[in-house]
């Protein structure tokens, strides 16, 4: 039903099922783990109204487990990415794998998915510091790299007023840039909408 993947090893696909409702994936050499990803196999969904709560579980100086919620997935979201490497010093929270007879060893964590209801789910509160930016670095990448070339450009504007006729050169209106940035960045036309509402239109470029 579910699949686990780190990055640089296989893919996990065989859960230790330890109650009906509840499945663990074991992580060795945990400490060298950054991002975990937890995802759906598709080949069973969850019933109506339910979802899954999704923990990391590491071993504390005393070897005893200490849990933390990452997450969840559900029908509508059936994979996430959790980043792991700020939690391994982190305090527990309330889970529900108490009572289950898990076998562990001291240099293997542990991913948990508990089914439960879909209300339930929303009234948990992960840890936030596993949450993972939904803009990708080259998303990011781009955006800065199109901020940094209109603000370049930009600085060499004048208005028509202050412009001196040059036969020997191109002038390209502002407003001409401003609209290929909007179809470039479609995806993302909000952020696009603060940028128009702050640069003039009727500034040109030389």
């Amino acid at each position: 039903m579910f699949g686990c993947l780190v990055a640089g090893r296989l893919v996990q696909t065989a859960a230790q099922q330890v109650a009906e409702d509840k499945f663990v994936f074991d992580l060795p050499d945990y400490e060298s783990i950054n991002h975990v990803v937890v995802f759906m196999l598709g080949t069973i969904p969850f019933p109506e109204g339910m979802g899954g709560s999704v923990y990391f579980s590491y071993p504390d100086s005393n070897g005893m487990p200490v849990w933390q919620l990452l997450g969840f997935v559900t029908n509508g979201k059936p994979s996430a990415i959790f980043k792991i490497s700020g939690l391994k010093s982190g305090e527990g929270s309330q889970h529900p794998f108490g009572a289950m007879n898990i076998v562990r060893t001291p240099s293997v964590a542990q991913i948990g998915i508990s089914v439960e209801l879909l209300d339930s789910l929303a009234q948990q509160t992960p840890v936030g510091s596993a949450a993972v930016s939904s803009v990708d670095s080259f998303t990011q990448f781009t955006q800065k790299m199109l901020d940094n070339f209109y603000n370049f450009a930009s600085s060499f504007a004048v208005s028509q007023a202050q412009m001196t006729p040059s036969p020997s050169e191109m002038f390209i209106p502002a407003n001409v840039v401003l609209k290929w940035y909007g179809k470039f960045c479609v995806s993302n036309i909000k952020a696009f909408s603060n940028h128009i509402y702050f640069l003039p239109v009727n500034v040109f470029l030389l």
